[in-house]
């Protein structure tokens, strides 16, 4: 049957709730948490469209990703670079996009960059770099 605009299914309120926890779990002490929940966010961001669910929330989720890039180490900054081009994927060529790649750029160009950094920490960031700057840079430069 057809429901009220503004009602979800249980399963969406429950999906939404499990991605709030896990945007949460970015903030938390423990590394392996933190990395779970990129894992977590990557699979849900590329498993389904979440457009209106992360517009509301870009600011935390991109103040998440950032502390990731900027403490983490290795894996965790490569993963967190990954849920960053699932986040420009996901919200497109819109100003919030653009917003959202215009204060993470630096950071990425530095741990791209950085030759102390890892490996896949330095590629994952060189990706996303390209795909948030083709998706959602206005500036042509």
């Amino acid at each position: 049957g057809s429901e009220a605009a503004g009602e979800q299914a249980p399963e969406e309120e429950a999906a939404e709730d499990r991605l709030k926890e896990h945007m949460d779990s970015l903030l938390d002490k423990s590394a392996k948490t933190r990395q779970a929940a990129l894992h977590s966010l990557r699979l849900a961001f590329s498993s389904r469209s979440l457009g209106e669910f992360l517009l509301e929330r870009r600011l935390t989720l991109t103040d998440c990703l950032e502390k990731c890039l900027k403490k983490g180490k290795g894996e965790e900054q490569a993963l967190a670079g990954t849920v960053l081009t699932l986040l420009c994927l996901q919200m497109g060529s819109s100003l919030e996009g653009e917003e959202v790649f215009r204060s993470l750029k630096p950071l990425l160009v530095s741990i791209l960059t950085d030759s102390t950094a890892s490996p896949g920490a330095r590629q994952s960031c060189a990706t996303a770099l390209g795909m948030c700057c083709y998706i959602a840079a206005a500036d042509l430069e």
